[in-house]
């Protein structure tokens, strides 16, 4: 009873940092289990992606999500998007779970939150899983009849044009010429961004995954890539290290270990603690895109839909990655703080003037009837 109480507390502790609520909801029929936690909704409807995870504990499921739901709140604002953040974790074997009713079911429950959260793709969500739910919902995005489809593509080109963005910061160089880029992780935004990487003259890639399968079809698009094993990976001598899988893996045994000058990639949440391996990049002299801000092609992708799909705008949106980052790098400079925040700070101030302006607007139509009363 007592560990009850313990998780209790500190469930409901969330609400005193500012999230709006944590919802927790199993179907047994279908097996599905899962927490939704919805950060903040100020400006718009929330808005963020599933993932589906064999956690091992509850405990780090609900650990997960609410650093990704805060995450997202805090990409949306930076990406210029009217919207708030939230994220769904699916737990369970990604390899047995899934099936057309397990994902229609998550559907349903997503349509009884009727529209206070937006969701679409993350880790080990399809497209295909996508479409199941979107049989059951009007609020899931990146499915084919709403235009946009997968939110891979836009992901894929957002890391690729804040690389350049982060290069540009860093060697002051318009391309990706002569540099060596390292990724860490080798699944479908990384296979999608190969199309602009030959664009360019690399001096090489280093890439490694778990899956065989990523593996085989990373070597196939790229048949010069080199492999080498997960935990070699921080070690290559590399111009930009690319996290693109889980997150927490900038930490106190990784740094160390790194001889890259650039951190630039698609994964979440990669400083496992913000603060303290922020801090300890500054003062290694490497120059971190924050990650909630060059991955933010999916979401932007999503927003689309929402409003009304145009793939020109959702384009020109995303390459608007490149002049965020580089507004970033200049307030790092100009304040002497680190990266990651300087991006809270450029999303917190957008945040903040949009919500100090609406409350202006109806302060002046409520001084506008009582005037005319």
């Amino acid at each position: 009873m007592n560990n009850a109480k313990q998780f209790t507390d500190e469930v409901f502790s969330y609400t005193n940092e500012g999230f709006e609520q944590i919802i927790y909801f199993h179907n047994k029929a279908t097996g599905l289990k899962g927490i939704t936690c919805i950060h903040d909704t100020r400006l718009g409807p929330s808005c963020g992606g599933t993932r589906l995870y064999n956690y091992a504990s509850e405990e780090e499921a609900l650990y997960d999500v609410t650093r990704l739901a805060k995450g997202m709140t805090y990409k949306n604002a930076a990406a210029g998007l009217d919207i708030g953040g939230c994220k769904t974790v699916l737990i369970g074997d990604p390899e047995k779970v899934k099936s057309e009713e397990y994902f229609r079911s998550y559907g349903r429950y997503i349509q009884s939150l009727k529209g206070r959260i937006y969701t679409g793709q993350d880790m080990n969500i399809t497209l295909k899983d996508c479409e199941y739910m979107d049989k059951e919902t009007d609020y899931v995005s990146g499915v084919l009849r709403k235009g946009a489809g997968s939110t891979t593509i836009l992901t894929a080109y957002g890391t690729y044009v804040g690389m350049l963005a982060a290069v540009k910061e860093k060697y002051g160089q318009d391309n990706l010429d002569g540099l060596t880029i390292a990724f860490q992780g080798a699944g479908a935004v990384v296979q999608e961004m190969v199309q602009y990487l030959k664009k360019h003259d690399l001096k090489r890639i280093y890439f490694t995954d778990v899956k065989e399968e990523k593996i085989e079809k990373f070597k196939e698009l790229l048949p010069l890539a080199n492999f080498v094993e997960p935990d070699e990976i921080y070690e290559k001598n590399a111009d930009i290290f690319s996290p693109n899988a889980i997150g927490a893996v900038i930490n106190d045994e990784t740094i160390p270990r790194l001889k890259a000058d650039i951190i630039a990639g698609a994964a979440n949440n990669v400083l496992e603690e913000e603060e303290k391996h922020g801090k300890m990049l500054e003062e290694r002299g490497i120059l971190y895109a924050p990650d909630f801000v060059i991955n933010a092609g999916g979401v932007i992708n999503v927003y689309t839909e929402m409003t009304g799909y145009h793939e020109p705008s959702a384009i020109q949106t995303t390459e608007g990655i490149y002049d965020r980052l580089l507004e970033i790098f200049k307030i790092s400079s100009q304040e002497k703080i680190p990266t990651y925040k300087a991006a809270n700070i450029m999303a917190e101030r957008r945040i903040n003037r949009l919500i100090e302006m609406r409350q202006d607007t109806v302060d002046s139509r409520q001084r506008f009837q009582w005037n005319i009363e």
